[in-house]
């Protein structure tokens, strides 16, 4: 596929990493459909149960600023392969939880250390793969998050009716015990990469200059800007998804986490046929559609009184989502090609920090107004970020005969077809 194997060492396959991905992202929302039954046996309510959800998302959104600089500094896949240890001991280790503290303090841990796996994998994807090959890449990688995302919404759902919810967590720490012992495998024989220089002396905060010198340039601006409004409205609505057919059609759960599932399935669909996505619509055609497409979805979710319509709505949603996200994903990799994790890291963390925001915001519309002013704004706000997106890349791409050098080539890249 064009890659460069003698400038990587033994080179990682996009499956292997897809399927650390997949684990990782099936684990990021396990306890979702299962607070009701966690507080149950911890005899408290659930308000004070999700705490558990907080205290796994803020870590991992808050050590993607972490994991980018170190895996430029010592090796993406070695950062990848020492955390996913950890995290499969953290999620082993849930399952035998006697307490809601205890469970607490694993899933914070557990959330920080899964924190590199996503973003690691895509700063060697971006390393790896030429550009013109790198959506195609990131498209297969996408295919297994989309999985663990069916994964997480169907068995949470299934566990939730008929299974003890300790088993998720045991299943899940297992399997990612099997995917460590074959990334180190594979990274233990590769060459040490040489250590970058520290300029940056005892500064306890040392780490985040790289960011300073990548939101300098109005390229990164633009896309990480970009990922925060989509992670505000997108998941600022979805989230509130599974309250909605709850409480308005009163729907088993186990039905709620087959139905959610079907984003996943709709993400699946856009791995699957990305390299003819691309081809036909190009990059701002699928940032454009994308966009609208999830307008239309959460407006036919909020107008259209008929549960059933929710299922092709939901696939049709997780297609336009990644239609657009992950056009965005893979402008992110070319940000700085020579620190590509740590560009891929504050790209993550701006995607969670929109969407800590964004669920913020949208609590009071979903409690006051209800869930059809909620989704309606949420589309709205998709469709209008599609426009605005694809405005700038255009008013900032070079004209057609302009010459540049490489350092501008690469600028140019990320802002154009």
């Amino acid at each position: 596929m064009g890659v460069d194997k003698a400038a990587t060492g033994q080179f990682v396959s996009v499956g292997l990493l897809g399927a650390a991905a997949f684990i990782v992202t099936a684990d990021v929302r396990v306890v979702n459909p299962l607070l009701q039954i966690i507080a149950n046996e911890y005899h408290t309510d659930v308000g004070s149960t999700g705490i558990i959800a907080t205290a796994y998302a803020i870590p991992y959104g808050l050590f993607q600023l972490v994991y980018g600089p170190l895996g430029d500094r010592i090796g993406k896949l070695k950062v990848m392969s020492m955390t996913l240890a950890l995290f499969a001991v953290g999620t082993t280790a849930c399952a035998f939880a006697p307490d809601l503290f205890l469970l607490t303090l694993l899933r914070l841990l557990t959330g920080v250390f899964a924190a590199a796996t996503i973003p690691m994998s895509l700063a060697y994807i971006g390393d790896t793969f030429p550009y013109n090959q790198r959506q195609a890449a990131i498209g297969k990688f996408v295919g297994a998050v989309a999985l663990g995302n069916i994964l997480s919404t169907s068995l949470g759902g299934i566990v939730g009716d008929f299974l003890n919810w300790h088993l998720i967590f045991l299943f899940y720490g297992l399997i990612s015990i099997g995917v460590f012992l074959l990334l180190w495998r594979t990274v233990s024989r590769q060459p040490s990469p040489t250590p970058k220089a520290n300029t940056s002396g005892s500064q306890w905060f040392a780490f985040l200059k790289p960011y300073g010198s990548l939101l300098f340039k109005p390229a990164t601006r633009l896309i990480i800007l970009a990922v925060f409004i989509e992670g505000a409205f997108f998941f600022g609505g979805f989230t509130f998804l599974g309250a909605f057919l709850k409480a308005q059609y009163n729907l088993l759960y186990v039905v709620i986490g087959f139905m959610l599932g079907g984003f996943g399935l709709g993400s699946l669909i856009y791995s699957r046929s990305v390299k003819w996505l691309v081809q036909r619509f190009g990059e701002t055609g699928l940032i454009m559609g994308g966009g609208w497409l999830v307008c239309l979805c959460f407006f036919g979710i909020a107008l259209l009184e008929y549960w059933p319509l929710f299922i092709p709505l939901n696939i049709l949603m997780g297609l336009g989502y990644y239609m657009i996200h992950s056009t965005l994903q893979t402008k992110a990799t070319e940000m700085s090609p020579g620190a590509r994790g740590t560009a891929v890291s504050l790209f993550a963390f701006s995607l969670f920090l929109g969407q800590g925001i964004g669920v913020a915001a949208l609590g009071p519309i979903v409690d006051g107004p209800g869930y059809v002013p909620a989704f309606l704004l949420t589309g709205l706000g998709m469709g209008l970020l599609a426009i605005w997106t694809v405005w700038q890349i255009r008013r900032h791409a070079p004209p057609p005969n302009k010459v540049v050098n490489v350092g501008e080539a690469q600028s140019a890249t990320i802002l154009s077809e």
